[in-house]
């Protein structure tokens, strides 16, 4: 069973270089990691060159791009694995036997989707942990979504559902979620923290970026007909304020 790993990168060559230590020291024998970068002028295509030709099962691409669902939709379409999953190039898998606990999941023929908990950090300090729980019908409508940089999904539910909505800025990944979730996909839950995420991200760098993300987060439910509009996008931002109490 392969797993793709896609990393998406623009202008990251001060972080890219733990991104990718992170993914040859996993201990799953089977990972292409897939590698689109947005025609960085930083020395990034450098170290992906260089990584490329050292490394096995490297496929990548530098190439000018119209916005990160736009790269992660052209990762997927060079994906050749069974399992597809995510890490952005400032973000590292928490432990050599990260993707190992992943693939173990997907023994079994009828999960289609894995997911795990996420440790946001700064500068090597855990801010909060994102603790994702089991997935229920219901949950969607009161905010609830696991951490997209841990979720793993079979290739064939993307060719299912579709591509990342590139009309979005932001939530696109939120998007996906409920899409996937919506038609009943079989998940399963890893109550281990599978990724740290350096804080800093498109989705929250500054107030206008969470006003944004607050206005697209209800747009895509509304789209996807689930929950009540801003009440449910409230729900979401309060699960947000429980994990600040969850470092450890």
């Amino acid at each position: 069973m392969k797993i793709s790993i896609i990393t998406i990168t623009y202008n990251s060559a001060k972080s890219l270089p733990r991104t990718l230590e992170s993914v040859l020291s996993q201990t799953y024998p089977d990972i292409e990691h897939v590698i689109v970068d947005g025609a960085s002028t930083d020395g990034t295509k450098e170290i992906i060159e260089a990584y490329a030709k050292k490394h096995q099962n490297v496929r990548w691409k530098s190439e000018k791009d119209s916005g990160i669902y736009n790269a992660l939709n052209k990762g997927i379409a060079m994906s050749t694995g069974d399992i597809i999953g995510f890490l952005h190039s400032d973000d590292v898998l928490y432990s050599p036997h990260s993707i190992e606990q992943i693939a173990a999941a997907f023994e079994d023929k009828r999960i289609d989707v894995v997911y795990g908990d996420l440790q946001y950090c700064h500068e090597g300090k855990i801010i909060r942990r994102w603790k994702s729980n089991d997935f229920h019908p219901y949950s969607l409508k009161y905010g609830w979504m696991p951490p997209h940089p841990t979720m793993y999904v079979r290739k064939e539910v993307y060719q299912q559902v579709g591509e990342y909505d590139e009309w979005f800025h932001i939530s696109a990944d939120y998007d996906m979620m409920l899409r996937i979730f919506q038609r009943g996909y079989h998940s399963q839950y890893i109550p281990e923290v599978l990724v740290r995420m350096e804080t800093g991200g498109a989705s929250n760098k500054n107030t206008k970026a969470r006003l944004s993300k607050t206005q697209e987060d209800y747009i895509v439910l509304k789209k996807n007909h689930v929950g009540a509009g801003y009440l449910t996008v409230a729900c979401k931002q309060l699960r947000k304020l429980r994990q600040f109490l969850r470092k450890s």
